[in-house]
């Protein structure tokens, strides 16, 4: 069974980094796409950044672009999630996520993903 737990959440001041980490255990990570999401209170969980099986392809929601950074570490069997310039609207439970398939691309589509992790919560201050 795949587990994926999320660190690296806090309370910061806005204008803060914070570095989210997503371990992965019952599988190694290598061929697999990796995903970050977050959810908002009373709001829809949402892409955040998705990274490839190789770390060649990484893409973005507009909304971080610029300020976030998707990266990997195959040989810790971790995937990171730097972010820089936060913003209150930045608030939010910020989870990883896996699809079922290897070789996936690392798309924004909730539905493609299949093993999730229990979350961390960032919240960011005016």
């Amino acid at each position: 069974q795949v587990q994926l737990v999320e660190s690296g959440g806090g309370l910061v001041q806005a204008g803060s980094s914070l570095r989210l980490s997503c371990a992965a255990s019952g599988r190694t990570i290598t061929s697999y796409a990796m995903g970050w999401f977050r959810q908002a209170p009373g709001k829809e969980r949402e892409f955040v950044a998705g990274i490839s099986w190789s770390g060649a392809t990484t893409n973005y929601a507009n909304s971080v672009k610029g300020r976030f950074t998707i990266s990997r570490d195959n040989a810790k069997n971790t995937v990171y999630l730097q972010m820089n310039s936060l913003i209150p609207e930045d608030t939010a439970v910020y989870y990883c996520a896996t699809p079922l398939a290897r070789w996936a691309q690392p798309t924004g589509d909730i539905n493609e993903y299949d093993y999730w992790g229990q979350g961390t919560q960032v919240t960011v201050s005016s």
